[in-house]
């Protein structure tokens, strides 16, 4: 499978994921928070260990400045900080009366850039190397599917039908397909390497700073450990395919 047919045929399955948020309105309310977060914490250990194990070992293999490499993966950390200091991409986290249609505009756009940002740089790494590529792409799906099922909770308690809710956080997820294409069209003309620091830089900051703290506000003991426990599954399924590769 060449480059750009991996970008496209895991680009649009990554759209198809995008359809698994209206899975959570099958089930009561109890239920979705039980399995959303134990979700959220797989999802944070994967993106880590995926950085930490795969994607820096890999690109610090290749990269003959070091203090470049990491420059870049600080540069990926900061600008998923940024995006989310001006768009606000959090799930929505007030009550549920208190959460109004245009902070779920905010969610669709902050996701529509996150997806496009996250294209770009799993695109890039898919050209490099495929494994690396598929490696990172799976880390973003671990995290993907917890961020749809909230994305599309939050869409439909913002005041959205179900059916609406879906169909636009499908729209924009095509953003990562889009940035995935980008990134193969003008990878011919720059060097494209500096995007697995980048892209490393992004999973660490989704991990550390955007999921880690949403399973953290529990007071129960059993929760705490239950989640720490998803989140060093998904740390040890990352470390173990790092063999793999």
């Amino acid at each position: 499978m060449n480059s750009l047919t991996s970008i496209i045929v895991f680009g649009l399955l990554m759209n198809i994921i995008s359809l698994s948020g209206g899975v959570i309105m099958l089930f009561k309310k109890q239920t979705q928070t039980k399995l959303l977060l134990p979700l959220v914490a797989f999802s944070a250990g994967s993106l880590i260990g995926g950085a930490f194990f795969l994607m820096i070992p890999e690109g610090l293999q290749d990269f003959e400045n070091i203090k470049m490499f990491f420059l870049y993966l600080v540069a990926g950390f900061s600008l998923f900080f940024i995006l989310e200091q001006f768009l606000h991409y959090h799930h929505c986290e007030k009550a549920e009366s208190d959460c109004r249609k245009p902070m779920s505009y905010l969610i669709l756009i902050g996701d529509g850039l996150h997806n496009l940002i996250g294209g770009l740089s799993i695109a890039g790494l898919f050209i490099i190397d495929f494994r690396i590529g598929f490696f990172a792409w799976l880390g973003a799906v671990f995290h993907e599917i917890p961020q749809e099922l909230g994305d599309f909770a939050a869409l439909v308690h913002g005041g959205w039908k179900k059916k609406k809710a879906l169909l636009y956080n499908f729209l924009s997820s095509l953003t990562f397909l889009i940035g995935g294409l980008i990134t193969y069209f003008i990878s011919s003309k720059i060097d494209v390497s500096f995007l697995i620091p980048f892209a490393a830089g992004n999973f660490i900051y989704i991990g550390a700073t955007d999921l880690i703290p949403e399973v953290n506000k529990h007071k129960k003991l059993k929760n705490n450990i239950i989640h720490f426990l998803f989140f060093a599954i998904g740390i040890l399924l990352m470390y173990i395919l790092s063999y793999g590769h």
